[in-house]
Order: C-alpha cells, then structure tokens, then sequence
C-alpha cells in the first residue's frame, strides 16, 4: 500500500504534495524535521489529505497529476471534498 498525501504550512501560506509507503504521521514527522529540505521551511505542516493506493507507481502518478493542475483552487477543492 502507498498514500498520496497533501501537507499545508499557514507560516508559508503554501501546499507540499507527495507519496510515501511509510506510515503518513512518519512521513510528516520526517518533513518536520528535515534540514534542508524544501519542506524545511517551515515547522508548521500539516496532513490536509490523503488517499491510500494499491502500490507506489499508483501513487506516484496520483501525485504527477495533482501537481499537473497547478492551481490553488483546484486543490482546495479536492481537500474540501474530502471533508
């Protein structure tokens, strides 16, 4: 099983998109702690939503398509739908 994933930072107003096939609390608790990484940033990330995928290269595509939009509000729409 792999998760596509969505963190938000209210400090830098921004949105990561991302997959992992680790535990998503590991996962952020990772991009909490990084140095120098993008996400390093700030220590502020939040999980705004996640989708669960039978295998990485499923979830890799899911996240290759998210990032294709390149829209805000096409994200907070998906977000919003999930609530």
């Amino acid at each position: 099983m792999a998760i596509f994933y969505i963190l938000y930072s209210k400090r830098l107003d921004r949105y990561y998109v991302g997959h992992t096939t680790e535990p998503i609390e590991e996962r952020l608790r990772k991009h909490l702690s990084s140095k120098g990484k993008w996400t390093s940033r700030a220590q502020d990330w939040v999980i705004r939503y996640t989708e669960e995928h039978a295998d990485r290269s499923a979830a890799y595509r899911r996240e290759r398509e998210v990032k294709g939009w390149k829209s805000r509000i096409r994200m907070k729409r998906l977000i919003g739908a999930a609530r």
